[in-house]
């Protein structure tokens, strides 16, 4: 270990449920589509993509649909099938076979979604109330294109009890595809985050009105989770101070600060922050870090367009325990070496972000040491 990972954070070891990681930085989930069709298989392209980068502490999978329902995007992996889960278990034997720890995060898209991934069916959601956002498209043409999200439908009662089902199947076979864990999707303007929103969520039922029952859903889903896999391999997402795709709401704050209670009693393992990550971004306060260390004792995990010394600050003032990199992971399969010997972070190609081959995939080289 040299001078610099001695005297940084980063590279400090931490409990994060279960697991020792050997250090506090995270690859963050980030969409790829490159699974193979039909039948958004995960292949050993992917499981070369995350090996190389299993020098993070932690890797969180890219958003994995838990039902067709739950799918908004093409190419995006599921973990609804046999083929799917077995397609996984390529992924994770690569990253244990490399020493990395991997959880898979658990994805309903809700109204961020297109008819042409429901039969022609409008996608469903808390409320009728359309989304002010586009999904990634592949057309017949081959072709993918960011298209607008259709005024969805809301859910009956019985199909939210069988959404909190498919939550549970799909961690349990996210299990057996061989995870360290599962992370749920509860941030970005997703089912879940829908839920919690009174921007999004109209009901007048027990899952829309007050605080407590916007968080209800999320609360079931958590408790399921938690129950199937243990709560020590459950994190889950959040987003706070994420206001775009019509989610602006007054009463965000405290439902996040409850839906953090609720995951306390649970004893699940940790909460991820995704912040957001464009320039004049909005930043997350003190007194909201503050809050939900008093409301969760668990790890911390925080993402958005964090450099090193920004995350070193945020670790070194206990705000939180592991910080998430998206981008810089994309470009830098070797971004842990990079960071601790100070060599250069190479760009990523943005044009090869979505779909495509082994280009702008895998093809990033490690840094030369000899260069």
């Amino acid at each position: 270990m040299n001078d610099k990972q001695i005297a940084s954070p980063l590279f400090s070891a931490e409990q994060l449920g279960g697991l020792i990681l050997p250090n506090r930085i995270a690859l963050a989930p980030m969409t790829r589509c490159r699974t193979t069709q039909p039948g958004d298989i995960p292949n050993a392209l992917m499981a070369e993509y995350y090996a190389q980068r299993a020098s993070a502490g932690l890797m969180i999978s890219e958003a994995t649909q838990i039902s067709p329902q739950g799918q908004g995007y093409s190419f995006t992996p599921g973990i609804y099938s046999a083929e799917q889960v077995a397609g996984w278990r390529l992924v994770t034997d690569a990253v244990h076979a490399a020493g990395g720890r991997i959880f898979l995060q658990l994805w309903h898209v809700g109204r961020m979604s297109h008819a042409s991934f429901h039969g022609g069916q409008p996608p469903v959601a808390p409320s009728a109330l359309a989304p002010d956002a586009q999904v990634w498209v592949v057309g017949e043409d081959g072709i993918g294109r960011m298209v607008d999200c259709p005024l969805p439908r809301a859910l009956g009662i019985e199909e939210i009890a069988a959404v909190v089902g498919d939550f549970r199947r799909a961690a349990a076979n996210a299990m057996a595809a061989g995870f360290d864990g599962v992370e749920i999707h509860g941030a970005n303007g997703y089912l879940i985050d829908q839920f919690l929103r009174s921007t999004s969520n109209h009901r007048t039922d027990g899952y829309g009105g007050s605080i407590a029952n916007r968080v209800r859903f999320a609360e079931e889903v958590i408790a399921a989770v938690a129950d199937e896999v243990g709560p020590q391999r459950v994190g889950i997402r959040l987003s706070p101070y994420i206001t775009a795709r019509g989610m602006a709401c007054p009463e965000i704050i405290p439902s996040i600060l409850e839906v953090a209670r609720l995951a306390e009693a649970k004893h699940i393992a940790y909460i991820h922050l995704s912040e957001a990550d464009w320039d004049d971004a909005p930043q997350i306060p003190l007194h909201f870090r503050h809050d939900l260390r008093r409301q969760f004792g668990g790890a911390i995990i925080v993402a958005g367009r964090y450099d090193q010394p920004r995350a070193e600050e945020i670790i070194g003032a206990g705000l939180a325990d592991v910080v998430a990199f998206g981008r810089p992971f994309i470009a830098n399969p070797d971004l842990p070496a990079r960071m601790a010997n100070s060599w250069p972070l190479a760009d990523f190609d943005a044009s090869t972000l979505f779909g495509g081959d082994a280009r702008g995939y895998v093809d990033y080289p490690a840094h030369a040491v000899n260069q």
